[in-house]
């Protein structure tokens, strides 16, 4: 029961990670038509920044809001404008093809401007453990998966309940009728841009410390968001927070109880069983598109 209880936990935190970085998936999917091939390495570059600042012997916390700002104007504005903007024009295909590039390219920068070696990552959070029905559980991964959890709420509030977030929705929805009611779309798509990059960046502070900075961390992580969003519905935030947390509990426990050799392959079948017997995913809805 112990071992059941601590396994769950950890599997919620890793599912809390997963979901941030799927619902930039999501988001960006939906207002731009984006498919995002280089977000694991969106995941794995601001631990580099934050690395470079504390290096330069700055501050904890003024090296996060270095790490922060950096990936707001890095991985959101300027790849909005230097990458998307540019190549989806040209289609959809050739986005996710200059995405897949440009996640080669950031990998093999970070390798070769700062190490091909793991780095140890400072933490922002408690160690120790805390005593639960008998389990004693990381202090880290409840700090983990409550801050990831008070994130996606924080979001959820800040589309439902303000009108940059309505107009967002309806950017989402419709883009065409948004600019009919004077809604500023471009304006709304590059807000998007702005909270993927946020999204990936605290996925990057949350997970880091745990898994350390490493130019390849982004493979693993960004190839699970993506089957998360798409098992939850690629269409829908809900979605995207339930396959992560499905998906990280599924993975701690296929490790624990299946094989560790083949717990990469239960995410694999778990997105073959949802694209064969619900394609729109478990919470996402059915979508007609002119073609």
């Amino acid at each position: 029961m112990a071992n059941m209880i601590n396994l769950l936990m950890a599997g919620l935190a890793t599912g809390a990670i997963y979901a941030l970085v799927a619902i930039g998936f999501t988001l960006l999917w939906q207002t731009s038509q984006t498919i995002n091939f280089a977000q694991g390495e969106f995941v794995m570059l601001p631990a580099f920044f934050v690395l470079a600042a504390l290096n330069l012997k700055a501050p904890l916390w003024l090296a996060l809001l270095i790490g922060l700002g950096a990936s707001l104007l890095v991985l959101g504005a300027l790849f909005k404008r230097a990458v998307v903007d540019p190549m989806l024009r040209h289609g959809v295909l050739p986005l996710a093809i200059c995405t897949m590039a440009l996640s080669i390219f950031l990998k093999e920068g970070v390798k070769e401007s700062y190490s091909a070696e793991a780095s140890p990552f400072p933490s922002f959070v408690p160690g120790g453990n805390v005593s639960l029905l008998g389990a004693q559980i990381s202090i880290q991964s409840v700090s983990i998966f409550v801050f990831a959890l008070v994130v996606v709420f924080a979001l959820q509030a800040f589309l439902m309940r303000t009108s940059t977030g309505r107009q967002m929705q309806a950017t989402a929805q419709n883009p065409s009728v948004a600019r009919l009611l004077g809604i500023p779309v471009e304006r709304m798509i590059l807000y998007t841009f702005l909270i993927n990059a946020g999204l990936v960046a605290l996925a990057s502070f949350l997970v880091s410390p745990v898994y350390l900075a490493k130019f390849s961390s982004g493979e693993t992580l960004g190839l699970a968001a993506f089957i998360a969003a798409i098992v939850g519905g690629f269409n829908q935030i809900r979605g995207a927070i339930a396959g992560g947390l499905l998906l990280g509990v599924v993975d701690n426990f296929a490790a624990a109880y299946v094989s560790t050799q083949y717990r990469g392959a239960v995410p694999l079948f778990l997105l073959i069983a949802v694209i064969l017997f619900r394609p729109q995913g478990l919470f996402g809805r059915a979508e007609e598109r002119t073609v």
